[in-house]
């Protein structure tokens, strides 16, 4: 009741920290369709069910801003290549202030079978040499 007062007035800016999701592969026609692409496939699909435009390029990446409920979301797709993909996401982490924790990275994973999912907290660089 108070804090809502508070917030009414602006005298808080409870802003929710985003959500930073990137998608892997590499850029170009040469790579369109294949399972190395499946990051950048995965952004796109994700961007159309939110109606997130792509519209933009930030840091090396084409780049969208949305969100899902109230939930800020940031997609990027790094055009660098996937073993340079680094060179583009650590820069939009760090110039919106994310800390690890909030950024998402997909990408293919030759160990997995075809059209299987997995999530890990902590995870490696699945082969790739990039972030």
């Amino acid at each position: 009741m108070l804090i809502n007062r508070f917030l009414r007035r602006g005298f808080c800016t409870a802003v929710a920290r985003p959500w930073l999701f990137v998608g892997l592969g590499n850029p170009g026609d040469k790579y369109k369709g294949t399972r190395h692409n499946v990051g950048f496939e995965m952004i796109d699909a994700f961007a159309e069910s939110q109606g997130i435009s792509m519209n933009t390029v930030h840091c090396k990446a084409t780049f969208g801003q949305g969100f899902v409920g109230d939930a800020p979301v940031l997609l990027a797709k790094p055009q660098t290549y996937m073993n340079l993909s680094g060179e583009s996401t650590g820069p939009l982490a760090a110039y919106y202030k994310l800390p690890l924790n909030r950024v998402l990275v997909f990408h293919d994973d030759m160990g997995l079978p075809c059209g299987v999912l997995r999530l890990r907290h902590n995870g490696g660089h699945g082969g790739h040499n990039g972030c």
